[in-house]
């Protein structure tokens, strides 16, 4: 049979289009310099042609599997132990894929608002951080930004790097210096899973199911429909103030860099409206678990480190159940009831939100078994959002997974509220994590007191062993205390590791 020339091109094209659909398509995971999860089964996914073999190997195990209906698989391999050394992971179906350079290590889920996306090169000395970067065992990988209605099976990310000069300017911050304080206490390969976005606030993380696990939480669902109603008229507001905003920002601009920096510092750029498709502000319900978080779940991770709170501080009243569940939510997406999930307390920044109620909803997660919190009340920028020591913020985060995680026998929190006892004028609060409380630069800050008329005046401190003493002549007959409970607070309660005392009060007024 002789063939038209046109035909032989469309059997041709039918061919190739052939074999393109019975390619294996592995999860963007699974990529050159990637780390695998150490001590856990290693779970390998993609997509493949409809009842495609599909063959995997990885350090002398192999594993196989036939794709379904959907074109997926999975395929899962024995656990292996930690290794440093560079080794090919194996993919055949049709075609053959081979993934190099991947290391057995930790893998670290990093995410959260702004601060978690915060990047080395804009840390503190992040030009020095950055030149000097040289940890081959530290890799990072960001995660798409997508919002989506349903949970999603796909999704998008950069390629793994490595902690050098050329790559590290992009990585999280907060996940980077956290990541090299524990390769160099242990030796384990790190793997940063950057699944960040600025702005956002809890509810976008959660899935529908957790926010329907409470009644309260249908106030989300109902200010969403709010939103989306409002939204137009809003846009328009926004599309008007926006072009304000940007005329005056050229201005200060033409004016010189301090000028432009003296503008940006007192005047924000405006946010789209809450409503708009495309973002999140301040949270389409469950679309980034949908479209970030969901897409994740077959990975074998290690645990979850989250700096997030801010979005949420002019709802601090409802954050403590929603923080909570969306910890119990993330678990059962990952399989794993007991998942580590390590958080930031938000740092000290003036604003008129309810800072210190946020602080105390973050607070109340210690409750949850297997978290720990990183207080930061005294190392943030009353005049920045972003403060830019996040190398302090990855050392305490490394020291609750060292103590937590690594079992070694090192204080990991400051002093955290246990209970308070009024007595003789005073009121005398007890700690837990109190060994060596001490205050730094004088006397103890930020205490006030009240009596039964629920006013507070500030009072005096004096440490007694580990205990807090507080008194104020001025209320004869204390029944509440508080410290530091403001959004910026003059903070400077610690205990002997350095570690900051988290701000409490014993009312619930």
């Amino acid at each position: 049979m002789i063939l038209s020339r046109n035909w032989r091109v469309l059997v041709a094209g039918m061919a190739i289009a052939s074999v393109a659909r019975a390619n294996v398509v592995l999860a963007p995971l699974f990529a050159d310099g990637m780390v695998l999860q150490r001590d856990q089964p290693i779970r390998i996914w993609g997509t493949a042609d409809v009842a495609e073999k599909v063959k995997v190997g990885f350090a002398g195990q192999n594993a196989e599997t036939t794709t379904g209906p959907d074109r997926r698989w999975l395929v899962m391999l024995p656990a292996q132990p930690v290794s440093a050394q560079n080794r090919d992971l194996q993919i055949r179906g049709n075609n053959k894929i081979v993934i190099h350079d991947v290391l057995m290590g930790d893998v670290w889920i990093c995410s959260g608002q702004s601060n978690m996306e915060f990047v080395v090169r804009d840390s503190r000395d992040g030009a020095r951080e950055v030149a000097s970067a040289d940890q081959p065992l530290v890799r990072h990988i960001k995660i798409g930004r997508k919002l989506a209605k349903e949970p999603m099976e796909d999704f998008t990310a950069t390629p793994w790097r490595r902690a050098d000069p050329a790559h590290v300017g992009d990585f999280t911050a907060v996940g980077y210096f956290f990541a090299r304080d524990m390769v160099r206490e242990t030796g384990v390969p790190i793997g940063l899973i950057n699944c960040s976005w600025s702005g956002t606030s809890v509810e976008p993380w959660m899935s529908a199911k957790a926010l329907a696990a409470k009644p309260e939480f249908a106030v989300v669902g109902e200010r969403w429909q709010a939103d989306l109603a409002a939204y137009p008229g809003r846009r328009r507001i926004y599309d008007k103030t926006i072009v304000e905003w940007e005329k005056a920002e050229a201005a200060a601009k033409s004016a010189g860099e301090k000028a432009h920096q003296e503008f940006l510092q007192d005047h924000r750029r405006p946010r789209p409206p809450a409503g708009a498709p495309d973002h999140p502000y301040p949270g389409n319900p469950s679309q980034i678990y949908n479209g970030m978080v969901y897409p994740l779940r077959h990975a074998a991770i290690r645990g979850v480190l989250w700096y997030q709170g801010e979005a949420n501080a002019v709802r601090a009243k409802e954050y403590a159940a929603l923080f909570k569940e969306s910890i119990v939510g993330w678990r059962e997406t990952f399989g794993r009831r007991e998942l580590p999930f390590y958080y930031v307390q938000i740092a000290n920044f003036t604003v008129n939100t309810d800072w210190a109620r946020l602080r105390e909803a973050q607070a109340k997660a210690l409750a949850v078994p297997n978290t720990g919190m990183a207080v930061t009340i005294d190392i943030g920028d009353p005049d920045n959002i972003h403060p830019t020591n996040k190398q302090e913020v990855g050392r305490r985060l490394a020291l609750i997974a060292l103590a937590k995680l690594e079992h070694r026998p090192i204080e990991y929190s400051g002093p955290i509220y246990s209970n308070v006892a009024f007595s003789g004028g005073s009121a005398r609060v007890s700690f837990t994590h109190a060994a060596g409380l001490q205050t730094h630069n004088g006397l103890a800050s930020s205490l006030e007191v009240a009596g039964a008329d629920r006013i507070f005046h500030s009072a005096e401190g004096r440490i007694e062993g580990v205990q807090l003493v507080v008194s104020t002549p001025v209320v004869p007959a204390p029944v509440a205390v508080r410290y530091a409970w403001a959004a910026a607070p003059q903070a400077n309660l610690y205990n002997a590791a350095g570690l900051p005392a988290s701000p409490f009060r014993s009312d619930d007024w």
